[in-house]
């Protein structure tokens, strides 16, 4: 049953890399009823990308169109989502399956106008369609990823990281899009206890009133003893336990090869990786069309798929629109937590 009209929180959408798959997963999403029973959904980005998802998608959706994101909320009477038409890009200047220049400055202008409405409380969580790195720096990001640039859009000053997510099962990282040989390095007391409260309150506030955490090992079989490795001895194991001293009943550090079976067992709610293939080609193995990646630690819940822009599949109408569903409910969920 949808909840009251009033009670429900903004959710902007984003269409992703124009040359993706982006407009038809957004085009099958608000072709769903379900979809707006638990938000108000604006849905921002150029009108013409928006009627070719449609017709790779072979949907047809009635939006209405807003001049503002403020207002979104203020609207009764319609249930239709919203529209607020953006001119980023013209269709000369997308190449279906290619990452450009002109592709990444027209999703770092839609998200930025989504984050400025953030800032002026007009939208409680921000779901993006798919986006590409190379195109996105092409077209003028200045940081290794999305996540810091909006960390940095927003102001935020505390420790944020992304959540990988799959059929209730949430893994942090301590570090991310980095070098592998440079890993070692950030694999240190105060991150490692940053990373674990983080997603601990973070699934607190997505409804789980208890996460059963554990933070996983750094080195082959968990340092066998400190003859292969020390971290888990002098940092990973001390950081669990101060961790439990401030009340929060986190469990670990376990080996890197085996702590994901306790995951698949349902022992576990979430998982703190060391670093980002650790727990994300375990992850993608269990379930690669259904995993959401949350950007932790930001003022409200900005999901996305955790697949890319696919661009081998773009325009072919067969993209799998479920991990952008999944994205999708779990920003609802938080953006309602936030209005609580």
């Amino acid at each position: 049953m949808a909840l009251q009209t009033q009670a429900l929180p903004v959710v902007a959408l984003t269409l992703g890399d124009p040359a993706g798959i982006g407009p038809e997963l957004i085009a099958r999403l608000l072709a769903r009823p379900q979809t707006l029973e638990t938000a108000r959904v604006v849905l921002v980005g150029d009108p013409w990308l928006w009627d070719e998802g449609q017709r790779i998608a072979g949907t047809s959706v009635a939006l209405d169109p807003v001049d503002s994101l403020a207002q979104v909320r203020r609207r009764t009477g319609s249930v239709r989502p919203a529209f607020l038409p953006m001119e980023t890009v013209q269709p000369r200047q997308v190449h279906r399956g290619q990452a450009e220049a002109a592709g990444g400055a027209s999703v770092l202008a839609v998200l930025n106008r989504c984050m400025d409405a953030v800032r002026d409380g007009h939208v409680d969580a921000i779901t993006f369609a798919p986006l590409n790195k190379q195109a996105m720096k092409l077209g003028g990001l200045r940081h290794e990823d999305e996540l810091h640039h909006f960390a940095e859009h927003l102001g935020v000053t505390g420790y944020f990281c992304e959540f990988n997510t799959l059929r209730g099962l949430w893994t942090s990282r301590i570090s991310s899009h980095v070098p592998l040989r440079d890993v070692a390095s950030y694999i240190v007391k105060p991150r490692i206890i940053d990373a674990t409260t983080l997603i601990y309150r973070s699934l607190q506030a997505s409804g789980v009133a208890a996460p059963r955490v554990a933070v996983a090992g750094f080195n082959p079989h968990n340092g066998d003893g400190g003859t292969c490795g020390r971290e888990e001895i002098d940092v990973i194991a001390p950081a669990v336990a101060e961790l439990n001293a401030r009340g929060l009943p986190v469990v670990g550090p376990f080996s890197p090869d085996t702590i994901f079976l306790r995951a698949r067992d349902g022992e576990l709610d979430a998982i703190v990786t060391m670093y980002h293939d650790q727990g994300q080609i375990a992850l993608k193995l269990m379930g690669f069309s259904q995993g959401v990646t949350v950007q932790g630690g930001l003022p409200i819940p900005i999901t996305t798929p955790a697949h890319g822009t696919a661009y081998d599949l773009a325009g072919q109408g067969r993209a799998n629109v479920d991990a952008l569903v999944n994205a999708f409910d779990i920003a609802a969920r938080m953006g309602r937590a936030r209005l609580t």
